[in-house]
């Protein structure tokens, strides 16, 4: 796992180092960290990937699903259903949803605004 974990983390960092001669002739090498997550998602693709997902869930009537949609009060959906569309969102977009963040996403509204900012969502 620890090795999965390393590979899943250096596809994502960049390192560039230069090196830089000081006035005393000595070498220093300054290095900067940054993202390379440079194919992020759009907003366009994250809306529709959300509302596809919310679409083929079996208790929902795919006509009623809009990108402001509340589970519970629009679509009359249960705790428990949430919490199966939460997963069916992880697996969409090979994320890992805490269970502290799964149990704030009531509404696509929520749901896309927390893959779209979502730093590993593809």
């Amino acid at each position: 796992m620890a090795s999965a974990l390393r590979s899943a983390i250096l596809r994502h960092i960049r390192v560039p180092a230069t090196q830089v001669v000081s006035a005393n002739g000595s070498r220093l090498t300054a290095v900067r960290l940054m993202s390379s997550h440079d194919d992020h998602i759009t907003k366009d693709e994250v809306i529709n990937r959300v509302l596809d997902v919310v679409k083929c869930f079996p208790k929902v009537d795919p006509s009623k699903v809009t990108p402001e949609v509340h589970f519970e009060k629009d679509l009359g959906l249960d705790s428990l259903d949430t919490v199966e569309i939460v997963m069916a969102l992880e697996e969409e977009f090979k994320l890992e949803i805490p269970d502290k963040e799964a149990v704030r996403i009531e509404s696509c509204e929520q749901a896309i605004e927390y893959v779209y900012n979502h730093p590993m969502s593809s």
